[in-house]
């Protein structure tokens, strides 16, 4: 068969925006949020025709919060934005470009809804799955040093600042959200990047930030949130306990083999369709104490003007410091 690239000549390429593609079947294209056109290097449309990260495109990014919002598109879409955004700040550094395509392939199905149950870690998984098949024969392949892949994806912004990984996260989210008030595009060209740390040129760019940030911390702590993933959880612990499923079959499912595991064990199959078609019933109160609590909420802050937000903009850093406030421990259950 021939290759479908050679379908395509750069010709067409230049005529039209090419839409995002989740298989690298042509060497070019354009992140729907950002409006940045990518072109591939042989190595990425490789990576992205391996299975860990085909997978991707079957996870949710936003979890268990898919049950009751909008919220979701893929993993593999918010792994192709931050290329876009590694390719807009830094398209020559072959290694952070790879580790932007690389840096989810460990996540669980539903992404972080069931973190930490019986031990699973999406960075260890990740790792695992960069120093073998089918990822690391590609990466020798084109000649990158899978070391580089993993300095390259060790490599973050001081603690508490924005990286470009969690700057497409919120704003992505935001979007599916309903709250995101400024065009990405333009947004993007007011933004710098100062080490590994996003840098705002404007206060108000800044501003709008840090609200994507504490709208999502809010998005968190909600009943469309906390709800499902309560429940989620517990369905997941459950699935281990009484079915054959081990740790290390549940971490590489997708999401739809999950919710099929699920349906198939008698100890999860009735509350699996509950939480499916009467999520409505699910009773969230905040409640030290009460049963599901949440590892943590992300709070990074952008630099303005290239300084910290509490020196540049004490308000705005007041207000990532009012998350705090937010409840982290409640009692999930069932009405009627």
């Amino acid at each position: 068969m021939a290759d479908t690239c050679a379908m395509f000549s750069d010709d067409d390429l230049a005529a039209t925006h090419v839409p995002a593609g989740a298989v690298g079947a042509r060497p070019e294209f354009t992140d729907p949020l950002w409006r940045v056109r990518v072109r591939l290097n042989p190595v990425e449309s490789a990576l992205l025709r391996t299975e860990p990260l085909r997978r991707l495109h079957f996870v949710v990014h936003g979890g268990a919060s898919a049950l009751t919002t909008l919220q979701s598109y893929s993993r593999l879409e918010h792994t192709l934005g931050v290329l876009a955004l590694v390719a807009h700040f830094r398209p020559t550094d072959a290694a952070l470009r790879v580790a932007a395509l690389l840096h989810d392939v460990g996540h669980l199905p539903l992404s972080h809804t069931f973190e930490g149950l019986a031990g699973l870690d999406h960075h260890a998984i990740g790792l695992r799955l960069l120093d073998g098949d089918p990822i690391r024969p590609v990466l020798a392949e084109h000649g990158i040093r899978p070391d580089a892949v993993t300095a390259a994806l060790a490599e973050h912004p001081p603690a508490g600042l924005l990286s470009l990984d969690h700057l497409d996260s919120f704003v992505r989210s935001g979007r599916s959200g309903g709250w995101l008030e400024t065009d990405p595009a333009a947004l993007l060209r007011r933004l710098t990047l100062v080490g590994h740390a996003v840098s705002a040129d404007a206060r108000e760019d800044a501003a709008a930030l840090v609200a994507l940030v504490c709208a999502e911390a809010r998005l968190h702590t909600s009943w469309n949130s906390v709800g499902p993933s309560a429940v989620v959880r517990g369905l997941a612990g459950r699935l281990l306990a009484d079915s054959p499923v081990t740790p290390e079959q549940l971490a590489r499912m997708t999401d739809h083999q999950f919710w099929s595991a699920l349906d198939a064990c008698a100890a999860t199959r009735a509350e699996t369709a509950r939480l499916h078609y009467e999520p409505h019933r699910l009773r969230v109160t905040p409640e030290p104490g009460g049963g599901f609590a949440l590892r943590k909420l992300y709070r990074s802050a952008p630099l303005l003007e290239r300084r910290p937000l509490d020196e540049s903009a004490p308000e705005l850093s007041a207000e990532l410091g009012a998350l705090d406030g937010l409840p982290l421990e409640f009692r999930v259950s069932w009405s009627g």
